[in-house]
């Protein structure tokens, strides 16, 4: 029995799709939706007919969302708020240890990706069981 395998890459204008079936590869690129999973279904179904393969039968399926990468890079995605816990608020701006030039005072941070005024303290208390 032949291994069929389905790789969906969703963009901001298309979707892709690589259908392979044994190591031969079928691909499809459909125009994104805003409902996102329209346009994934319709390149699963194009490139399935493509195939001869019944959508139904693919035995693995893999999803990526390059539209996610493409809203960090450009820094145009959701308007975002964060709650967290008090006394965390900074924790975007504080960020860790682990960066390329340890020493480096002058090296410049990162825009966060939720200003300051969107983030929201809440007072908490957590049992060692994590309730």
């Amino acid at each position: 029995m032949e291994a069929r395998r389905i790789g969906v890459d969703v963009g901001g204008t298309f979707t892709d799709v690589a259908l392979s079936l044994d190591g031969e590869i079928v691909t499809a690129k459909v125009p994104s939706t805003a409902d996102q999973s329209e346009g994934v279904i319709a390149g699963i179904e194009t490139a399935c007919a493509e195939a001869g393969v019944d959508p139904e039968r693919v035995d693995e399926f893999s999803h990526a969302m390059t539209v996610s990468v493409n809203a960090l890079l450009e820094e145009n995605g959701a308007r975002t708020a964060l709650v967290t816990t008090e006394g965390f608020r900074d924790v975007l701006e504080i960020g860790r240890q682990e960066r390329p030039s340890l020493y480096d005072l002058d090296a410049e941070k990162p825009t966060p990706l939720v200003p300051r005024r969107r983030r929201f303290e809440v007072s908490e208390r957590a049992t060692t069981e994590g309730v």
